[in-house]
């Protein structure tokens, strides 16, 4: 397996920067993200270390030769919005957007790229399905034709009041999972997996590793702590951010060498990144460079 990082904790920094500090701290990859320029909705998004947009041969080239020199890879380039928003127009743009992402990773040679399947968070999940169909099946078809894999990610996306009732990421659940590739059995679709969304969804992370393997392209390493007292008090039914908090790997409820263990059990030999979002390291550069040192030394322990 290959330890790196999610570099939307290091938005301050240009792409030579990110690559070059994760030469400097151990790291072998980067999962780079390629939002559109612009403001962001949402924390941790709207970083571009990569822009996709006129994205050309030359400029790749630019991009592994900086690689080269650090001796570091791209695990992924990441992009996480909505797909599935009622909102026409925003969902118009971010499919276009997406098709960018994936004939850059085309260009680089990476061959992956990792987002969110997306959900119109007022509806059911049983609602959601002929949307899914309708933007994901010719969304993996242009990944096939660009020999590109699609890791989705498997965090609710429901934190916040305005992603309440249903959330804002369909892609949540072993069952969904399963439907997800009955209907696109693509073997260019699969998932970015992330423990952490498993525990405070009171879902046991270990088992999905076996039945998944051969979907798992590309994991997430990120911690989470459950707040039993604040659970007690708002019950199940409150937004989530209300009882848990993001961890740095190490700090929170994940027993890391289970799952690093059993992860490599399964034959699973690709990219484990880093995320941060514990906002006790977000105050500064600093801070969240100093998170990024932190979990390298604590994860590799079961990631040598």
């Amino acid at each position: 397996m290959k330890l790196g990082f999610v570099s939307a904790i290091l938005p301050d920094l240009p792409l030579e920067e990110v690559i070059q500090f994760a030469s400097e701290t151990g790291y072998s990859c980067v999962e780079l993200m390629c939002w559109p320029k612009g403001r962001a909705e949402r924390r941790y998004a709207g970083v571009t270390h990569v822009d996709v947009a006129g994205f050309k041969s030359s400029d790749a080239q630019k991009i592994r030769a900086v690689l080269k020199d650090a001796a570091v890879s791209i695990s992924s380039l990441g992009y996480y919005p909505n797909y599935l928003t009622p909102k026409v127009d925003e969902a118009k743009a971010v499919t276009g957007h997406f098709k960018k992402v994936i004939a850059a990773a085309a260009l680089l040679g990476v061959g992956q790229v990792t987002t969110f399947i997306g959900r119109d968070w007022t509806k059911s999940v049983e609602d959601n399905w002929p949307r899914f169909r309708k933007v994901w099946a010719p969304l993996v078809r242009f990944a096939e034709d660009h020999e590109v894999r699609i890791g989705i990610e498997n965090c609710p996306m429901l934190f916040t009041n305005d992603e309440w009732p249903g959330g804002k990421n369909l892609a949540h659940s072993p069952r969904i999972w399963r439907r997800m590739f009955e209907e696109i059995p693509s073997k260019h679709f699969g998932l970015n997996y992330d423990p952490s969304h498993m525990i405070w969804q009171q879902m046991d992370y270990i088992k999905p590793l076996w039945e998944f393997k051969d979907r798992i392209f590309h994991v997430h390493a990120k911690d989470v702590r459950l707040d039993r007292d604040r659970l007690d008090d708002v019950g199940i039914l409150a937004t989530p951010l209300q009882y848990h908090s993001p961890k740095l790997p190490g700090l929170g409820q994940v027993d890391w060498g289970r799952f690093c263990s059993v992860l490599g059990e399964t034959g699973y030999d690709g990219p484990v990144c880093v995320e941060v979002e514990d906002r006790a390291y977000e105050g500064s550069l600093e801070t969240r460079k100093a998170a990024l040192r932190q979990s390298a030394r604590f994860l590799r322990q079961f990631i040598p």
